[in-house]
């Protein structure tokens, strides 16, 4: 580029001469000495490989290292929350224990539990089998001792046809001054019958209130499904025993109303009684087989 500054500086004293401006001493520079580097190479090079931004420093990211004890706080502070929704979750399973339980055997007939589930009520189900046996089913009633009730069945036992609705009827009656609330347990024998044993109304569901010398009649609607008549363990089985057992209420310590007896007696009314149960908390095995001899010599003696 040399050959074009005697050039540029002819042009420059014409220029000068014709304005009859005065001469700078300074130094003249070419035109391309004035140019901006910046511009020059933020300008695309016909190869595409220079750019400015290939010579611009990335600037680090800043963080602010996280210290030991903030970490450990972090930590902390997810372990509390996962144990509080462990503890959260423990407390509300064993609230609902007693009642998931009683679904439970509801919804399977086990142990001798009748079915009470909705989903078998269907209209196809309720419509009686043709050419079909009769099942003859037998009503007993129980009752604790410290209940001063009398409760009766009023039919001692109806023949029904499998998938055919029937009603019963038992009668409660509170003999004592005070108004009490009862609670009712239930089972059916052989227990095979069990699942299909239907409810679709009974006094078994809820608390019964009577008050002093009160006398109500309980109602109970049922079926027996169809699907008995399937089973081979059913296939000789003509008669079936729905049993009653009406104790005391009383509040436990969640308050949930429970029967106010012995353990082995609501055991025994549920049809538990030849299962080995587990002991409840704080009641050691040799405390409970204790407790239930001497609840049969009781029962022996008396």
């Amino acid at each position: 580029m040399s050959f074009l500054y005697p050039f540029s500086r002819t042009c420059l004293q014409r220029s000068l001469a014709a304005r009859n401006l005065p001469r700078r001493p300074a130094t003249f520079r070419p035109p391309l000495a004035n140019c901006r580097l910046s511009s020059f190479w933020s300008s695309p090079s016909p190869s595409g490989s220079w750019s400015s931004s290939a010579f611009k420093s990335r600037r680090p990211i800043t963080t602010t290292p996280k210290t030991r004890a903030q970490i450990h706080a972090e930590r902390n502070r997810a372990l509390l929350m996962y144990t509080s929704a462990v503890i959260i979750v423990a407390v509300g399973a064993s609230y609902a224990a007693v009642p998931l339980y009683r679904m439970f055997c509801a919804a399977t007939g086990f142990a001798g539990t009748p079915k009470v589930g909705t989903g078998r009520f269907e209209p196809s189900r309720l419509v009686p089998a043709e050419n079909a046996r009769r099942i003859k089913v037998h009503f007993n009633a129980d009752r604790s001792e410290q209940l001063p009730w009398t409760f009766t069945p009023q039919q001692k036992y109806v023949n029904v046809l499998p998938g055919e609705s029937s009603l019963a009827f038992y009668t409660a009656k509170n003999n004592s001054s005070k108004d009490i609330i009862g609670i009712a347990t239930y089972n059916v024998t052989p227990d095979r019958v069990a699942p299909y044993f239907s409810k679709v109304e009974c006094f078994c569901f809820e608390e019964q209130k009577l008050l002093a010398g009160e006398e109500v009649d309980m109602p109970l609607l049922f079926f027996i499904d169809k699907d008995m008549l399937d089973d081979p363990a059913c296939k000789h089985v003509d008669d079936v025993v729905l049993s009653y057992t009406f104790f005391r209420a009383r509040r436990n310590e969640r308050g949930h109303l429970e029967p106010d007896a012995p353990e082995d007696e609501v055991q025994d009314s549920l049809g538990f009684s030849k299962y080995e149960l587990a002991p409840k908390t704080g009641v050691s095995a040799d405390q409970k087989g204790t407790s239930r001899t001497a609840d049969n010599s009781d029962k022996t003696s008396t």
